[in-house]
């Protein structure tokens, strides 16, 4: 009877190995020695091999890995599309890039060379770790995107000839696909704007500099061009702006949450009607220049047929001082903001609570992870952003988790990556649960040598500690989407999922969420949203398969319509997701 015991414990072993995610990269456990900064123009030698390393062991772990010493291209701007593939752009007048476009392919009359050959965009493949280069024709620098129910990435606006401009890139299985820049313009000048998507499939564009006011695309017969908004020309500071790339948040009651500087109001965009205005969050200014990031938390849906709205709390973390921007443009580096802020907009008399991250930081990028928790990584802990304004770079990325009842208890500092990102870095949320980087040009050129920080054309990634090896038997995998046509689900409707679980493990500790891929450029991950989907019931149908009766969010101020990464998270440790759209 213990021999058959045995052996029985033995094929539990092998099921759940072969249930579990092979798309994690892990690490070997050797010192990383940084690449070479200074790399020869005109590459086009893709580099295939991933070189893998490990920092040693810092509270609260998580590994990371260098995927490309060089894409030719800083990753100023990023967005993933659902065919696991993330557009990269920087900006088209820096003069040559280290990437060359197919042979034939040139950009005339530039602004900085007569003739440029070099690619200022590319492709980048997750699953294959290889990249493409891709055309862009006018100057995306500095500029805004979101994804449309379509699936196609709806980008807008830039620099000189490219501030106008509205250009198209929709994902294709046969790899000859590329930018598409439209005849239709904006109505004014949007650099520094903000985007995110509505509940009708519409992109509104927000702000820019000198461009106190808001507009969509496509318009429809009760657009009128252009929409004044004043508050945008209320947080303006003298000679700092500080109210640049304002924070997005659509809300479940189909109304915009804006920030700007310091300042936040609830906007009914339908009527360009302010409802609320939301107290100053305290301490430092927190947009660009000024540059700390937001999140809207994860939104926990509630049973159908219950008439309430979900509560929502928006957190906005980092930062500078007013002036600082002034004194770093002559060397003189202030401290960036250490705080952070959390504001339940729901509440009948909102406030924001305050609470102090372990370092100061600029310039952070704050994502939301399949889990619930936010990771807060790349920026610096004095200075602002632009060009040579920071220095003391944060490398160790921080965990926070905003269900943690004890406040001492919600941040985790984590493992440092050897590559200071400081402006123009980025960074998005991949499918497998792992964290892409890449950027970081704080000059006004492709600076590789004779500088404090070099350019940086490298990508790594990070996994947060739930993807580490002592966590995997509770990793589950999803087997099926039950009761979907091709991952379509309606507003509402109920489906299934199956998936499995190691052995002893239980299913009642499990979630499902929902993640919009982000647009994400100068800290701000545009038009990212979690939700925590209903469970109406879970069944066990095997020895090791289960399957949950979810409920699809109840509409499309909820979710607005489009592609979503769906997680299956057991006990704080995803899946590798499931795509599905949501219509």
């Amino acid at each position: 009877m213990a021999a058959k015991n045995l052996s029985l414990l033995f094929l539990l072993v092998i099921f759940q190995s072969l249930h579990t995610p092979t798309l994690q990269l892990r690490p070997q456990r050797r010192r990383y020695h940084p690449p070479s900064r200074s790399q020869p123009h005109n590459s086009t030698t893709l580099f295939h091999s991933i070189a893998r390393y490990s920092a040693a062991a810092f509270l609260g772990g998580g590994e990371w890995v260098l995927l490309q010493k060089s894409v030719g291209v800083s990753a100023m701007h990023m967005q993933l599309l659902y065919d696991n593939k993330v557009v990269i752009f920087d900006r088209t007048d820096f003069g040559l890039s280290n990437l060359t476009l197919p042979q034939g392919k040139c950009r005339h009359n530039d602004e900085a060379v007569p003739v440029d050959c070099t690619a200022h965009s590319l492709l980048y493949d997750v699953s294959s770790n290889t990249f493409r280069p891709l055309m862009v024709q006018t100057d995306v620098w500095c500029s805004s995107a979101a994804v449309n129910s379509d699936g196609a990435l709806i980008q807008t606006g830039g620099y000189h000839a490219g501030d106008h401009k509205i250009r198209l890139f929709v994902p294709c299985s046969y790899d000859q696909c590329d930018w598409i820049e439209l005849n239709q313009t904006l109505t004014v000048q949007r650099w520094y704007s903000s985007d995110q998507i509505l509940p009708d499939g519409r992109v509104i564009i927000v702000g820019g500099r000198r461009a106190f006011s808001y507009e969509f695309f496509p318009k429809n017969e009760h657009d009128n061009g252009t929409v004044h908004f004043p508050f945008l020309k209320e947080t303006t500071d003298p000679k700092e702006e500080n109210n640049l790339y304002p924070f997005l948040h659509l809300l479940p009651d189909g109304n915009l949450f804006v920030f700007a500087n310091q300042r936040s109001v609830l906007l009914d965009y339908k009527n360009n009607k302010i409802i609320t205005e939301f107290p100053p969050i305290p301490g430092e200014k927190r947009s660009y220049p000024a540059t700390g990031s937001s999140v809207m938390l994860p939104v926990k849906l509630i049973p159908a047929g219950r008439n309430e709205s979900p509560a929502v709390e928006v957190m906005v973390c980092g930062g500078a001082w007013g002036g600082a921007y002034l004194k770093a443009v002559k060397g003189v580096y202030t401290a960036a903001a250490k705080s952070c802020g959390r504001i339940r907009v729901t509440d009948h008399d909102p406030k924001w609570e305050m609470e102090d991250m372990p370092m100061n930081r600029v310039m952070p990028d704050m994502l939301l992870l399949p889990s619930g928790d936010v990771i807060i990584l790349n920026g610096a802990g004095q200075g602002t952003a632009g060009w040579e304004c920071a220095t003391d770079p944060v490398l160790n990325p921080i965990l926070y988790r905003p269900d943690e009842p004890e406040v001492s208890r919600r941040f985790t500092v984590l493992n440092p990556t050897a590559i200071p990102r400081l402006y123009h870095s980025s960074a998005t949320l991949l499918p497998d649960g792992r964290i892409l980087v890449g950027g970081s040009n704080p000059h006004m050129r492709y600076n590789f040598t004779g500088v404090e920080y070099p350019t940086e054309l490298s990508l790594e990634a990070f996994s947060p500690p739930y993807l580490g090896t002592e966590y995997s038997h509770l990793r589950p995998s999803i087997l099926s989407m039950d009761g979907l046509t091709d991952n379509l689900v309606s507003y509402g409707q109920e489906f299934a999922i199956s998936f499995s679980l190691g052995p002893l493990q239980d299913a009642a500790k499990c979630m499902v969420t929902m993640v919009a891929p982000s647009f994400t450029t100068h800290s701000f991950a545009m038009n990212q949203r979690l939700l925590v989907l209903y469970i109406e019931n879970v069944q066990q149908v095997s020895a090791f398969a289960y399957k949950a009766t979810l409920r699809a969010p109840p509409n499309a101020n909820v979710a607005p319509p489009g592609y979503y990464m769906l997680f299956l998270v057991h006990q704080g440790v995803p899946c590798h997701c499931v795509w599905i759209r949501i219509r």
